[in-house]
């Protein structure tokens, strides 16, 4: 499985990450992940507004940091 989060850098993004993060690495998920802050590549995924999550090539989350309730809910557990 590949998680992407998508952001510049802000708060909000950092706090995705750690979240997504935190559920893989407690789950022991078979799971890369990845943090783009490359606006380049985060306008391939047609997003408006960030943080963003994209797992396998499909936008799950954008514009707000999910819980972890809500990450566990996207990666099947």
């Amino acid at each position: 499985m590949e998680v992407k989060v998508l952001g510049p850098g802000c708060a909000k993004c950092k706090t995705t990450y750690a979240t997504v993060e935190k559920v893989i690495r407690d789950n022991g998920l078979d799971a890369t992940l990845t943090k783009v802050d490359d606006i380049v590549e985060m306008m391939r995924y047609n997003i408006l507004s960030t943080p963003a999550v994209v797992i396998d090539g499909v936008v799950k989350v954008k514009g707000y940091v999910p819980s972890e309730k809500e990450v566990k809910a996207l990666l099947g557990l």
